[in-house]
C-alpha cells in the first residue's frame, strides 16, 4: 500500500530523475484541484521554501472560469491580485497514473500570511481546530458514487451531451459479472489509489446502468478531505487513458439513480483511541453522540448548501431512489437522511444526504460545525425513526432547491458563527449566481416541449 512521501525521498527520486513533475495544488470553491505543474528541481529551490502565486480569481469564478460580479474578497476593481499558495509537506504523494508525477495540496494566504478564510481548506481547518480545543479528534469516510461510460469525453460533449452511453445496459447493483466487464478499468482505479496513499476498501456495482462505487479508507478529516478530491481527479485521468468517460454529477439522467456521497462521521478522544459516540459501560450510543446528532439534526437544513452546492443537487432527491428526502435518523435505514451503523469503535454516523458534486472540505466543515453546536447547546437526537421515511409527512424535508438552501445558508446564525459573514457572503453569493445563471439557460427539455407545439 502507498505511502505519504517525506520530502527527503522525493528529492532522491527528482535527483534520480524519477520525478521531474510536481503537481502543486489546491481545491477550488467547487471542490476542483486548480494549481500549477512545477519541475522537480525547481519545487525544491523555490516551492518548498517560498510558495507560489496564484490569481485570487480562482476562488470566485464560475465553473466556466469567469470571473463573478459582487464578490468581497477579489474583484476587477481589486485588480484580480494574487494569493499565496504554501505547499503543505505532509499531504506529499506519488501520482502513479501519470508518469514521473509527484502531488503536493498548499494552504491559500494572503502575502501578509493571513488565512484566505473563503478557501475551502481555511474553513474546514478551522472547524477541526474547534472541534480540537474540545478535545475531539474527527474521523471522516467517503463513498463515492459515479457513472462509467463507453466514450469518450469528447465524443459525449461532441454530441451536447446527448445519451451518453453506460458501461452497462442494465442495473448493476452488488453485481459480479457486469463489473468483471469493467475491471480492467476499475480495478486500475484500485490499486493506483492505493499506490499514490489513497487506500480503498472495496468497489461494487450500483444501482444504476454503469454505475460504480468505490469506498476510500476512513481517516482524519483533513486527509479524507485531501484523499477525497485526488481520487475524484484520478477517477477521470484515468478514465481518460482507457479511452472511457465518467461523471460524479448528483443526477446525470432524470430516468437513472442519481449518485451520492455518503459521509462517515465518528469523533474520538484527543489521544485518537476512544471513539466518544459510543458509550463502553452501556454497550450503547453516548450522550455525546445524542448531542451531536442532534445538532446535525437541528442546523443541517440551513447548511445544506455544503452538502448539495448545485442546481443538478437537487434534482437527486426523490422518493425510493435510496435518495433521503426528509431529515431523520434511524438504525441501519436508508431511507433516512441519517443512518446509523456499526457498534464500538466503528459506532458512526452515515449521512446520506450529499451527492457526488460535493466538495468534501465544505461538507465536512458543515458536519462538524453542527455537530459541535449540538454538543455545546445540549440539543438531543430524540428517538429514531422506524419506518419509510419517504411516505412520512412529520418529518422535516430537505430544501427543494439550490435558491432555498442559499436562503437558509445566507440566514444561518450558525453559519456566520462558525465559518464567519465572509464565509457565509462569499458562498451564498457563488450559489445565487449559479442559480441566476440557470435560470437564463434556455434547456433541451424547453425545447422538446414548446419548440413546435406551443
Amino acid at each position: 500500500m502507498g505511502k505519504l512521501l517525506q520530502l527527503e525521498t522525493l528529492q532522491r527520486l527528482i535527483k534520480d530523475g524519477r520525478i521531474d513533475t510536481v503537481l502543486v495544488v489546491f481545491p477550488d470553491h467547487l471542490g476542483r484541484l486548480i494549481g500549477k505543474r512545477v519541475t522537480g528541481v525547481f519545487f525544491l529551490e523555490e516551492i518548498v521554501p517560498s510558495g507560489m502565486h496564484a490569481c485570487d480569481y480562482l476562488l470566485a469564478a464560475d465553473m466556466e472560469m469567469e470571473p463573478l460580479p459582487g464578490m468581497e474578497m477579489t474583484s476587477w476593481e481589486k485588480g484580480y491580485g494574487d494569493f499565496h499558495a504554501v505547499a503543505d509537506m505532509d499531504t506529499l504523494r506519488l501520482i502513479p497514473w501519470l508518469e514521473g508525477t509527484a502531488l503536493v495540496m498548499s494552504d491559500l494566504e494572503w502575502g501578509h500570511n493571513s488565512p484566505v478564510t473563503q478557501s475551502p481548506r481555511a474553513i474546514l481547518k478551522r472547524q477541526i481546530e474547534r472541534a480540537r480545543q474540545a478535545g475531539i479528534i474527527s474521523m471522516m469516510g467517503s463513498e463515492l458514487e459515479f457513472y462509467l461510460f463507453d466514450e469518450t469525453q469528447e465524443e459525449i460533449s461532441g454530441r451536447n451531451f446527448y445519451a451518453p452511453k453506460p458501461a452497462s445496459g442494465y442495473i448493476i447493483d452488488y453485481h459480479i459479472l457486469q463489473t468483471s466487464r469493467d475491471e480492467p478499468i476499475i480495478r486500475e482505479i484500485r490499486n493506483q489509489m492505493s499506490a499514490a496513499g489513497i487506500p480503498v476498501e472495496f468497489s461494487k456495482g450500483e444501482w444504476g446502468k454503469g454505475q460504480h462505487e468505490i469506498n476510500l479508507v476512513y481517516a482524519d478529516t483533513l486527509e479524507m478531505a485531501d484523499r477525497h478530491v485526488i481520487y475524484k481527479n484520478g477517477v477521470k485521468e484515468i478514465a481518460s487513458a482507457q479511452n472511457r468517460a465518467v461523471t460524479f454529477m448528483a443526477k446525470y439522467d432524470e430516468r437513472a439513480a442519481g449518485s451520492s456521497f455518503h459521509l462517515h462521521t465518528s469523533i474520538f478522544d484527543k489521544t485518537g483511541k476512544r471513539n466518544l459516540f459510543w458509550d463502553n459501560k452501556k454497550k450503547k450510543e453516548s450522550a455525546t453522540f445524542r448531542q451531536f446528532l442532534g445538532g446535525l439534526l437541528h442546523y443541517c437544513r440551513e447548511l445544506f448548501l455544503l452538502f448539495a452546492p448545485t442546481v443538478n443537487s437537487y434534482k437527486r432527491y426523490q422518493a425510493a431512489s435510496f435518495a433521503p428526502t426528509r431529515i431523520a435518523w434511524a438504525y441501519d435505514n436508508r431511507t433516512t437522511g441519517f443512518r446509523v451503523i456499526g457498534n464500538g469503535q466503528s459506532f458512526r454516523i452515515e449521512n446520506r444526504m450529499p451527492g457526488a458534486d460535493a466538495n468534501p472540505y465544505l461538507a465536512f466543515a458543515a458536519t462538524l460545525a453542527a455537530g459541535l453546536a449540538g454538543i455545546e447547546e445540549g440539543l438531543d437526537c430524540g428517538d429514531p425513526f422506524t419506518g419509510d421515511a419517504y411516505r412520512s409527512q412529520d418529518i422535516p424535508r430537505v430544501p427543494s432547491s439550490l435558491q432555498r438552501a442559499t436562503d437558509l445558508f445566507r440566514e444561518s446564525r450558525l453559519a456566520e458563527k462558525a465559518f464567519g459573514a465572509d464565509v457565509v457572503k462569499h458562498y451564498a453569493r457563488m450559489a445565487e449566481l449559479e442559480q441566476k445563471s440557470f435560470e437564463a439557460s434556455v434547456t433541451d427539455w424547453e425545447r422538446r416541449r414548446y419548440f413546435e407545439r406551443i
